[in-house]
């Protein structure tokens, strides 16, 4: 997942929701700025094709696979700790306390997060972000857009960014050329694990842009009612 600047992030949501006029035919609830939505899906799938494909691919085809399990497992680790602050803010005990057991295990016996050693011992992982922190509170999802480069989002999401960006340890770190080479690896290797689901996407869906809205509002909603979300949509707020 890229991680972007604070001012970059608001700057690009803006302009999306000025362009909030835009309309389409019957256009869904949840996805007022189609139109502009579909523009930029288009955008961003045609750099994806262009640059981050091809780059995800030499990764892959250049590093071996023991190098990149742990250069995800390492990025994993730092979102673990991430992850153990928001469970705290959403009250949950035993996803605290074990996301709190995996960074300390991992960060010590892992190597640093590079070996995963609490999954081994079956210490069950609980992702969790300030998106999803708000959202267990109460806040609705609000509309869906995607964004220039960065992808799909919904508003609540654009809203939390600049907390979970400073939550991301990787910007902390003060020299600049770390950050973004750090950056820069944990978006090759986040692109290089979807190069499989790719086809299956394209196989199975006759509109992409649906089927990748659809199943990103659905993801989001397990997230926020940890995998039992209510059969009928909640009102947004």
């Amino acid at each position: 997942m890229m991680r972007p600047s604070i001012r970059w992030m608001l700057g690009v949501a803006l302009v999306a929701l000025l362009q909030g006029c835009a309309t389409v035919a019957n256009p869904d609830p949840r996805d007022p700025l189609e139109s502009i939505n579909r523009t930029v899906f288009g955008f961003n799938d045609a750099v994806d094709r262009a640059v981050l494909k091809p780059v995800a691919t030499a990764y892959v085809n250049t590093v071996p696979a023991f190098g990149r399990k742990g250069i995800k497992n390492f990025f994993a680790n730092l979102d673990d700790v991430w992850s153990t602050v928001n469970n705290a803010l959403q009250l949950r005990g035993q996803a605290f306390g074990d996301s709190l057991g995996r960074v300390m295990i991992n960060s010590t016996l892992g190597l640093g997060g590079l070996v995963d050693v609490a999954s081994d011992l079956n210490i069950e992982k609980h992702p969790a972000n300030f998106n999803i922190t708000l959202g267990r509170w109460g806040v609705g999802a609000g509309p869906y857009v995607v964004l220039p480069l960065l992808g799909p989002y919904t508003l609540r999401e654009v809203g939390a960014l600049p907390i979970d960006n400073r939550g991301n340890l990787v910007n902390q770190l003060g020299d600049e050329a770390t950050r973004t080479g750090l950056t820069v690896v944990d978006l090759v290797d986040t692109r290089a694990g979807f190069l499989g689901a790719e086809d299956v996407v394209s196989g199975a869906a006759l509109d992409r842009y649906s089927f990748t809205r659809d199943a990103y509002l659905q993801r989001q909603r397990y997230q926020v009612y940890d995998g039992n979300p209510p059969e009928e949509e909640p009102s947004e707020p």
